[in-house]
């Protein structure tokens, strides 16, 4: 393995969006380090999985370091893992909201921070955060302020690394998903949260994927938010 090979580390990546982010970055030729509480050992040796919750700093460190002792460096970080939670917003409980702080705020500081510091030593890298376009368009059908407040920070945070990281090679961007078929929906909901798309149908993994590709692949886009969300961010 050459130092030269492309590495990301991908987060939320045992399943969905997340083992499809795997198999994309694979496909370009990536080197990954994919991170998630139950993803088992792999068996590709360009494919290195670190099991644990992101938001633990000590698994944070050990994902970042596992990608520098195995292939060198770190390229990209997709921040993908998170959690979402529907609720009205009175019946949230302590619970629901340490939760959801938990992976969404605390995951992305803990490894960003490290994933920036070896990007600094590179003076090249790339932070793409997985958000929702709940956070800028509300809908009434879906009761969302914990994702609002959450990934609707991260969505924020991005311009910022964008701003404070563009003279030093490190790109930030995000990808604002609608709602996706991946396992935490029923099938048996589709066909109406289709319809909550202008598009009448529900994004598929390699919608997303794609998307994230796109900007990894696009060296002059840094501090975008790219909606892959069926047409929800422009109206209804």
């Amino acid at each position: 393995m050459t130092e030269s090979t492309k590495v990301a580390i991908i987060t939320g990546a045992s399943q969905g969006i997340g083992a499809g982010l795997v198999a994309g970055f694979r496909s370009l030729g990536y080197s990954v380090v994919a991170n998630s509480r139950s993803i088992g050992a792999s068996r590709e040796p360009r494919i290195i999985s670190v099991a644990g919750d992101i938001a633990d700093p000590a698994i944070a460190e050990k994902v970042v370091a596992s990608a520098i002792e195995h292939f060198g460096r770190v390229d990209t970080l997709v921040n993908n893992a998170g959690v979402f939670v529907a609720k009205p917003f009175e019946s949230y409980s302590a619970g629901d909201f340490k939760s959801v702080l938990h992976t969404n705020l605390a995951g992305f500081f803990n490894v960003s921070q490290l994933a920036v510091r070896q990007m600094l030593k590179q003076g090249s890298g790339h932070i793409v955060n997985v958000t929702t376009s709940l956070v800028e368009v509300a809908d009434s059908n879906v009761p969302s302020v914990l994702a609002s407040l959450t990934k609707g920070g991260l969505a924020s945070a991005i311009k910022s690394l964008a701003i404070e990281y563009a003279s030093r090679g490190i790109r930030a961007n995000a990808v604002s998903p609608g709602i996706v078929q991946t396992p935490m929906h029923d099938p048996a909901t589709y066909e109406g949260l289709a319809g909550l798309h202008p598009l009448k149908r529900m994004g598929t993994i390699d919608d997303v994927v794609r998307g994230v590709l796109y900007l990894e692949q696009s060296p002059f886009v840094t501090g975008e938010f790219l909606h892959v969300d069926g047409g929800q961010s422009a109206g209804r």
